[in-house]
């Protein structure tokens, strides 16, 4: 157990015994208007951008510019079997099979295609089971889903709340709602960690919880992926959707990931939308108008794959691949507790925590209460380097992502807040 100080040079010594630290320099940072790398902890928003993402991505470019067409297969890397090697790696991030994740589309498509193969409602089991403050989108699609099934939201949809008083939500609570009502819902689908307190579910109980009422359990994983310690096969999730521009640091709308647990796989009776790219690799190219999906995750493939956009994706799990998702929590745990330690070392009546203290219900993130509901301590830090995140109506997210955010950026980071509070 690591006993934390409030010293410089305590940040310092952490950042010299650190096994990640030789990874910050494979990234670029952000200048403030002083010359000097900004104080950037918004990892949970938009990872900072692999260096090696433009040679990467000037690859492809080159291979397209030289050969055209052919670099579909004669590519260095060829086109056609791009996203192969990423969503074997990708398996590694999340906990998976290399044959249950698949690298494509965006989020919230992925989203709508997993629904329309796992939210299959009947007559008696026809409820999702949602945070009532999950991210938008996510409500979005499954209200959206629920509408095109021709069934109503008030009676379809179940939403999960805090306690009176409390912000977060109790697992027991959580695991108590699917026991009473778990009859009737066709599918729970959280986020693995919700966007605004930070709190991480626990994934494995609930997915137990919702296979013995019958249900079928998603998550999304925007906030989770390469973040959380993830075991999606053996936690025997049946699907996960995640971006890959937070934590995993593929650039503005990055291509994303999908999980479909091995058992479902091979599944006849499991409908789903179908597009050419998720044919059976052998005859794809003979045109054949019967869809066989490849016996793989890659079978809810649509399209071919957006592969510049891999390329910047492949840069950054490379890096992951090297470090390991192990070292990467580790230090997460670490880093956190000791922005956690800074906050509080503060004792200011301005701000609170809301994130979960128990570092297994959380990842590399921590959002600030403003107790008066004041933005102004968000533009305060923004000016003086700083760049974070804020998030309606009254948080903000502080976000040290391990593989590139030192400790001395955390100390530095409470530095700035500490001469912002004095003068709020």
């Amino acid at each position: 157990m690591i006993e934390y100080l409030y010293t410089l040079e305590f940040a310092e010594k952490m950042d010299n015994m650190d096994p990640l630290g030789k990874y910050r320099d494979q990234f670029y940072f952000p200048k403030h208007s002083d010359g000097k790398d900004a104080v950037y902890l918004c990892g949970n928003s938009l990872g900072l951008q692999p260096k090696k993402a433009k040679s990467y991505i000037e690859e492809v470019l080159d291979d397209w510019k030289e050969l055209g067409v052919k670099g579909h297969f004669e590519a260095r890397r060829p086109f056609t079997t791009y996203h192969e090697e990423l969503g074997e790696k990708m398996a590694a991030v999340v906990g998976a099979k290399k044959e249950e994740v698949v690298v494509m589309n965006s989020l919230t498509v992925n989203l709508h295609l997993m629904m329309v193969s796992f939210y299959r409602p009947t007559q008696k089991r026809y409820k999702i089971l949602i945070e009532k403050f999950a991210f938008p989108s996510d409500q979005y699609a499954v209200k959206s889903q629920i509408e095109f099934h021709g069934l109503n939201i008030d009676q379809s949809l179940i939403e999960l709340e805090p306690r009176p008083g409390e912000v977060t939500l109790q697992t027991d609570d959580i695991l108590k709602l699917i026991e009473e009502e778990g009859d009737s819902i066709a599918l729970i689908m959280l986020g693995g960690l919700n966007y605004y307190t930070g709190q991480a579910f626990d994934m494995a109980r609930i997915t137990a919880a919702g296979h013995e009422k019958g249900c079928t359990v998603g998550f999304d994983l925007a906030h989770g992926a390469g973040n959380l310690p993830l075991q999606l096969h053996n936690w025997n999730v049946d699907f996960a959707v995640w971006c890959t521009y937070k934590y995993i640091n593929s650039g503005p709308g990055g291509v994303a990931g999908c999980f479909v647990h091995k058992r479902h796989i091979n599944r006849k009776d499991l409908p789903r939308f179908a597009g050419w790219w998720g044919h059976d690799k052998a005859t794809r190219f003979l045109m054949d108008d019967t869809f066989v999906p490849i016996q793989t995750a890659e079978g809810w493939q649509l399209s071919n794959e957006t592969v510049i956009s891999m390329a910047a994706l492949r840069a950054s799990l490379d890096i992951f691949n090297e470090a390991g998702m192990e070292q990467i929590v580790t230090k997460s745990r670490l880093i956190t507790g000791y922005l956690e330690f800074l906050i509080h070392g503060l004792k200011s009546d301005d701000i609170d925590i809301i994130t979960p203290n128990e570092p297994h219900e959380r990842g590399a993130q921590l959002s600030i209460r403003m107790i008066n509901n004041n933005r102004s301590l968000f533009d305060k830090i923004s000016e003086r380097g700083v760049i974070a995140d804020w998030r309606e109506p009254d948080v903000i997210r502080i976000a040290p992502a391990p593989l590139y955010n030192s400790f001395k950026d955390v100390y530095r980071f409470v530095e700035i807040l500490k001469e912002a509070l004095s003068q709020a």
